[in-house]
């Protein structure tokens, strides 16, 4: 992350800020606890990113229809194009990376950093 820090501090955002953007920005709509899981992030501190992402018009919120106690949340088109945006600069990164580390070794990496969020998932879920 080291290198793509910067991009992000010149976009104004956090690495947690960026997790949460680029998960709506692939999803159509997602829960505060969809986008926690997903971006591998604590529920409490989602709930304050998307207050911050809401306050600069990144994303919106609308009531769920089925159940009025729960928001879903979606990325605003200035939150999609600053995504698609600095999203542009950091692939290149990362693709200089992958060239660096090997695309097997890569990909091995993934499955392996996939595979530990799991287990950790179950674990707090055992906890």
């Amino acid at each position: 992350m080291a290198p793509i820090r910067p991009v992000l501090r010149e976009a104004n955002f956090t690495e947690q800020q960026w997790r949460v953007l680029r998960v709506l920005g692939d999803a159509e709509f997602l829960d505060a606890k969809g986008i926690a899981d997903q971006a591998l992030l604590h529920a409490p501190t989602v709930t304050r990113i998307l207050k911050e992402l809401g306050d600069r018009k990144l994303i919106a919120r609308q009531l769920d229809r089925s159940d009025a106690r729960r928001s879903i949340v979606s990325i605003t088109p200035k939150g999609r194009e600053i995504v698609s945006g600095t999203a542009r600069r950091t692939r290149l990164l990362l693709k200089e990376y992958a060239e660096a580390f090997g695309p097997e070794r890569l990909e091995a990496l993934k499955a392996e950093a996939l595979a530990l969020a799991e287990a950790l998932r179950r674990f707090d879920k055992e906890a």
